[in-house]
C-alpha cells in the first residue's frame, strides 16, 4: 500500500485548504497565509478552471499539493494549463509525492485532451524538480509584475 494518495479536491474540502495554508512554511518555505473564508474555500474549489489536488498520508493529512488554472485561448490551441504552484511538506520530499502530483496534472491534461502546460520556477531547485518531470525552459522569458487595484 502507498505510503500516500492523491486526490482532487472539491468544494466540500476547505478545511484541507485550511490545514496547508496553516503550515504553510512546512510546504513551500513561505511565511503562513490567512485561510480562505468558507464560502470563498466552496467557490475556489467548485471553479471547473481551478485544478487542486492533495497528497495526504494515511490517516488523511495533506503531505503535499499542487494546484493550476485552466485557460482559454483567443487564438492556437483552446484551452493551456497554467502550473501556478506545488509544495511538498519538508518530511515528504523526495519519496515521490511532487511527482504523483504532477502525473495527476498530466493525466486530467490529457483526459481533458488540453495539451500545454507551462510554470514559473523562482529558483534553481524548482526549476531543476520540473526539468526533471519533463518541463524545458523555452526562449519566452518575460518579466512578472503585478499590481493591486
Amino acid at each position: 500500500m502507498p505510503e500516500f494518495t492523491v486526490r482532487r479536491l472539491g468544494p466540500g474540502d476547505a478545511a484541507a485548504l485550511a490545514w496547508v495554508a496553516r503550515d504553510e512554511t512546512d510546504f513551500t518555505g513561505e511565511e503562513p497565509t490567512p485561510p480562505l473564508t468558507d464560502a470563498d474555500a466552496r467557490a475556489y474549489l467548485g471553479d471547473p478552471h481551478v485544478w487542486h489536488w492533495h497528497a495526504e498520508d494515511a490517516a488523511g493529512r495533506p503531505v503535499g499539493f499542487l494546484m493550476a488554472y485552466v485557460h482559454r485561448n483567443r487564438h492556437g490551441g483552446a484551452r493551456h494549463v497554467m502550473f501556478e504552484e506545488i509544495g511538498v511538506r519538508e518530511s515528504w520530499r523526495r519519496r515521490g509525492v511532487g511527482r504523483a502530483l504532477v502525473a495527476a496534472l498530466h493525466d486530467r491534461m490529457r483526459r481533458e485532451g488540453i495539451a500545454l502546460v507551462w510554470v514559473l520556477a523562482d529558483n534553481g531547485g524548482a526549476q531543476a524538480f520540473y526539468e526533471a518531470t519533463g518541463y524545458a525552459v523555452t526562449d519566452r522569458q518575460g518579466v512578472m509584475l503585478e499590481r493591486e487595484v
